[in-house]
């Protein structure tokens, strides 16, 4: 509209009683940046102004060696660091040129360092920041500084571009005939403010004009010369511009927006502009980052006396533990064993922090495999002949059978998992050469245990433990990954081998052994071979659930082996204790598996089922088993402790699934971990049972492992373990208000308009959810991500910890489809990459984008880490619907200005970007 110049039409337009909006006029301001339609003209006009100054040059923009000789790059100077210019600075240095900038605007420097380019400066400190994002106009002493380090310029760069405006007024002159009577012939001059007067004085506006040598481009068409582009920008901004004024669900103007009352000229009829001027900018204003800093309030400081002792209160309570524990151990073996447990606790500890965390699936993949080690439980206790003769040998080969499941299926799915982290260019490897240890190690021990030496056994046994600590430690990254899982089947074999050989069963119970290693290891085979990637927590869950059994199994074998012993054994309460405690976690462990893998599998109802005084029957489930304890280890007959044991079971049992369907599907990959711990923790009882170092080593691993994982996945929410594993809901952070309400229109786009959108990107971030997972899209996803890093676009992963259903399940499904593992990231990695960010793609993601998480201190995901999509230039959601995610919070993203929304089901929706984005590079 440009009011000021077109006050005639304006007359005209009142008298037909109009009401009119100037997109000329819309503020500069932060949140109206999607309408402002100067800045798009100016980021095009900035572009085109490198290319024609390109077209009348005489040389590359780069410097060039040949056999001929060498020519230097071209030197551009760029006046005005605005959107025109920034531009400008950023198309020259993409071509090769040596880039110089200047502004009055200390904030620009940043900006423009940020592309490699040298911002140039005046001795005079003066601001020249002014209102609506222009400059103001600077004082006397400035200028003539200026002048003269533009008159210095003038004379090495051989392109210079002005983009300096004053609304309102006439254009700077700051490049004078003087000026550009000293730059070099053959230079080029391009002067972007040619129609509001100019600032290069010897510019003819409308016109490609030469003086002195130098080509002058006076032109005001520029966006017009790329008319595909403008109109698809101005289309987006007006009409988003529309789109925000008013409410949801209709059209009103609001005069108290300030976007509203800035743009709009007139109201039916009524002059409205100019609107009531913005704030001036306080004297030395510095940039609004750095603003920000400054008012925000510090933190209250730390107080250390009260950190300290919560450290000592923590030691003490520790320490005095220990030193009960040596009171109530009945012998030697019982407190070797404690040792063994604590040693392995702080190693397993710091062995899976240093896990990398996108092989946390292969993590729990492997911790499940090796907790087949409850095989050699029931090993220990079987017997008979070629089958078992009584109850007891009978519960013990079956503990074993299910344990060779684990094994077998563990280590095959883990190294399935790890072969998808293979890239083209990485190193062939030659893992069967790691045959020769396993055969030294294997081979020694049948040696020395032939030739009768006692303590062959517990060495083979430390072997073992070594070569499981080994199976997590090489998960530390992806060159180690593969002979991590090489050194845990190492070491599960080496312990059943160890155990077999300290049992010297005779050859029809050795017959028996082999037939339940063999059976369940080919079902364990099958079930590996045969099972997709994106079924994988299920199948984790199942097999935490044959971990759960095999120790129930274990430990009322073991009561029944064990029991004449008791009435004389000085050990007997400590056994009976840990026999109770692993019967218990492993009835949890069992039932609750069961359930995860039904909600998983989608056999249950993956929503929470919150049973009417769920607590108090949680509470009332563990006091009767804490009774059935009580009675258990008071009366010394067989019928009780038996029954007893059976008690805990059911008890157990009904626990696990009251707990487990209290709690949501999107919670589960904090149930899979904390029933991996589970199963760890079952694994050590079992280990202090039958005082076996082996179990309490690989126990005190898993139980680490499983205890890390979880604290991860509640930390990534903001929630406690007890707040996830009781059903709750809400943050640590979540406030006690009514949560903000959410007002705006959501806009819609396409398939075409999305792959125009990804062509014009340079910086391309993808967050893909639960929902990329469901729909299978992984391969056209990694096959559209190699079209766009072939034509040089950096395209990247974010990944939030608890996106998918186990922890780095996405990891796992982006390397199966053949994504690079180095172009996949966590959210602490990327998130301070979303400002630079071009386009983002969010793929079935929901509350782990969700800005509430840090803008509404009452929602219910207050506090919880997010990725922040929001602050990159663009979004695309893609959605089935604009339905709430787990946590049933709407998403404010959805009606952002930046954000567009492409609706429908992710797989499909993924094949149609994929063959858009083919026919867009045919």
């Amino acid at each position: 509209m440009y009011p000021a110049q077109n006050k005639e039409l304006l007359n005209q337009l009142a008298a037909k009683k109009m009401t009119v909006f100037g997109m000329d006029c819309v503020p500069r301001i932060s949140r109206a940046q999607v309408f402002d339609a100067l800045s798009s003209m100016a980021n095009i006009a900035g572009y085109r102004a490198v290319v024609e100054a390109s077209n009348h040059f005489g040389r590359f923009f780069t410097g060039q060696i040949t056999a001929a000789g060498k020519v230097p790059p071209a030197k551009v100077l760029v006046i005005g660091g605005g959107v025109a210019g920034l531009a400008a600075v950023g198309q020259a240095k993409n071509m090769g040129a040596i880039v110089r900038a200047f502004d009055t605007r200390a904030a620009v420097k940043e900006q423009v360092e940020s592309f490699g380019a040298e911002f140039l400066e005046v001795n005079v400190k003066e601001s020249g920041e002014g209102t609506g994002g222009y400059a103001k106009e600077m004082s006397k002493e400035f200028i003539e500084a200026e002048m003269a380090l533009f008159a210095k310029q003038a004379k090495e760069v051989d392109i210079i571009i002005s983009t300096a405006l004053i609304p309102g007024r006439k254009a700077p002159v700051l490049i004078k005939r003087e000026h550009v009577e000293a730059m070099k012939p053959g230079s080029v001059v391009v002067d972007l403010a040619a129609e509001a007067g100019g600032n290069i004085e010897t510019t003819v506006p409308g016109e490609v004009s030469v003086y002195k040598d130098v080509t002058h481009i006076g032109l005001t068409d520029l966006p017009s010369r790329l008319p595909t582009q403008s109109s698809f920008l101005y289309g987006n901004n007006i009409s988003k511009f529309l789109l925000s004024i008013g409410e949801k669900d209709h059209f009103n103007i609001n005069l108290e927006d300030e976007v509203v009352r800035g743009s709009i000229i007139l109201q039916n009829g009524q002059l409205m502009w100019p609107p009531p001027p913005p704030p001036e900018p306080s004297p030395g204003a510095v940039p609004a980052a750095a603003a920000a800093a400054v008012v925000k309030e510090p933190p209250p400081p730390p107080n250390y006396f009260t950190m300290t002792l919560k450290d000592a209160s923590a030691y003490a309570a520790g320490l005095g533990s220990l030193v009960a524990l040596g009171m109530g151990s009945p012998n030697p073996a019982m407190t070797q064993m404690m040792t063994t447990f604590s040693l392995a606790g702080i190693v397993g500890y710091h062995t899976v922090w240093s896990v990398t965390p996108a092989l946390h699936s292969p993590l729990m993949s492997v911790t499940n495999a090796i907790s087949g080690i409850t095989a050699v439980g029931g090993l220990l206790l079987m017997g008979g002949g070629y089958y078992p003769t009584n109850i007891i040998e009978g519960l013990a080969a079956t503990a074993a059978f299910i344990s060779f499941i684990n094994i077998f299926g563990g280590f095959l799915v883990t190294q399935r998992m790890l072969d998808m982290f293979k890239r083209p260019t990485d190193p062939p490897e030659y893992t069967y050469l790691y045959g020769i240890p396993a055969a030294v190690f294997m081979g020694g021990y049948a040696a020395t245990a032939a030739s009768g030496y006692p303590e062959s056994h517990q060495m083979a046994y430390l072997a073992a433990s070594l070569c499981c600590v080994g199976a997590l430690g090489g998960l530390s990254n992806q060159s180690t990954c593969r002979l991590g899982n090489t050194l845990g089947m190492i070491g599960v074999s080496g312990g059943i081998a160890s155990t077999i050989g300290a049992l010297t069963p005779a050859m029809p119970v050795l017959v028996q052994m082999g037939g339940a290693a063999a059976l369940g290891g080919a079902i364990g085979t099958t079930i590996a071979k045969k099972i997709e990637i994106t079924d994988l927590p299920q199948l984790v869950a199942a097999f935490h659930s044959l971990v759960g059994a095999a120790a129930v199994l274990t430990c009322i074998s073991t009561y029944l082996h064990d029991f004449p012993n008791f009435a004389t054994d000085p050990a007997a309460n400590a056994i009976k204790t840990a026999l109770f405690l692993g019967t218990y976690i492993g009835g949890v462990t069992f039932s609750g598996s069961l359930v995860a893998y039904g909600k998983l599998q989608g056999l249950l109802n993956s929503a929470p089922l919150l049973l009417p005084g769920r607590h108090a029957l949680n509470s009332g489930l563990l006091a009767a088993n804490i009774g059935a304890m009580g009675w258990y280890m008071m009366d010394p007959s067989l019928n009780v402790g038996l029954s007893m044991l059976g008690t805990t079971t059911t008890l157990s049992a009904i626990m696990g699934v009251t707990l487990t369907m209290a709690i949501g599907g999107a919670d589960m990959p904090v149930v899979i971990t904390v029933l991996n711990s589970y199963s760890g923790w079952a694994l050590c009882a079992e280990g202090f049972m039958l005082n076996n170092n082996l179990m309490t080593v690989v126990g005190a691993l898993i139980g680490s492992s499983g205890a890390i994982l979880s604290y991860i996945m509640c930390k990534a929410m903001n929630r406690s373990l007890p707040n996830v594993i009781l059903g709750g809901f809400g943050t640590s952070s979540t406030g006690t208000g009514k949560p903000m309400e959410i007002t705006g229109t959501h806009t819609e786009t396409n398939v075409e308009q999305t792959v125009e959108m990804m062509v014009n990107a340079k910086n391309i971030i993808i967050v893909p959810g639960y929902g990329l997972c469901v729909a299978k899209a992984q391969y056209p996803i990694a096959e559209m991500v190699d079209i766009l890093r072939k034509k040089n676009k950096n395209v990247r992963f974010g990944i939030h910890p608890v996106a998918g259903r186990m922890p780095g399940q996405l990891n796992v499904l982006l390397a199966e489809a053949g994504v690079p593992y180095d172009v996949v990231l966590e959210m602490d990695e990327i998130n301070d990459d979303f400002p630079e960010t071009d386009l983002v793609l969010v793929i079935g993601a929901n509350d782990t984008v969700n800005s509430a998480a840090e803008d509404d201190p009452n929602s219910i995901i207050a506090g919880m880490p997010v990725l922040r999509v929001w602050k990159s230039n663009q979004v695309i959601v893609m959605k089935r619907s604009l339905g709430v995610g787990y946590a049933a919070v709407d998403n404010p993203i959805f009606f952002k200005p930046n954000t567009n929304m492409l609706l429908g089901d992710a797989k499909k929706t993924c094949d149609a970007l994929l063959t858009k984005l083919k026919e867009q590079y045919e």
